[in-house]
């Protein structure tokens, strides 16, 4: 399967979705869950960008 801008983006934005509201459907209070929420979205917007670059590194060889 070949992964260009926009099914990465569709893809990266769907698991994020499920993540999300999962943990804002958690029973953790309303601020916790935000705060999870944010650091979320912080973590996959890195591990993202380290693997465009992994597979960027791996492509030119």
């Amino acid at each position: 399967m070949k992964f260009d801008e926009v099914t990465t983006a569709v893809a990266f934005l769907v698991l994020l979705a499920i993540v999300l509201g999962g943990t804002l459907t958690s029973g953790m209070p309303q601020t916790i869950s935000m705060m999870v929420s944010g650091g979320l979205v912080v973590f996959g917007v890195l591990v993202l960008a380290l693997g465009v670059k992994h597979g960027e590194h791996r492509a030119s060889r």
